[in-house]
């Protein structure tokens, strides 16, 4: 027997059929926890429940995290944008100098809110 995909040799195991090159060239190869090893080692994702109904829960998640990514590089890029001017003495004409504490204390600030942010990911109902 041949895989339609890759046309390697299929191996049979516990009734299902392993297609190890197809899994590991697809572009998202979904295995399932319970089958053979090769199957888990080659998948980029594995079922660990082994059911299948929790795919589309796997698109959300990944679709989500991927949108929290964005926010939280747009957050920390604006964040800087306005920090670090602010930290360089941009505003050293009109009196107004950050000493180095200061400056420490918000750049740890801009840590804390792209953690909280990502922390909202555990609010998404999947």
């Amino acid at each position: 027997m041949k895989c339609v995909i890759c046309d390697a040799p299929l191996k049979e195991a516990s009734a299902t059929i392993i297609c190890e090159p197809a899994l590991a060239t697809a572009d998202i190869g979904i295995a399932i926890g319970a089958g053979a090893d090769v199957a888990v080692e080659a998948g980029h994702i594995v079922l660990v429940r082994s059911d299948p109904r929790d795919i589309p829960r796997i698109i959300t998640l990944s679709r989500v995290t991927y949108r929290k990514m964005k926010q939280n590089l747009w957050l920390a890029a604006g964040y800087n944008v306005f920090a670090i001017p602010l930290a360089a003495g941009v505003l050293a004409p009109w009196s107004i100098l950050l000493t180095p504490a200061v400056g420490a204390i918000l750049m740890s600030a801009s840590t804390v809110v792209v953690a909280f942010n990502a922390q909202l990911l555990k609010r998404v109902k999947l």
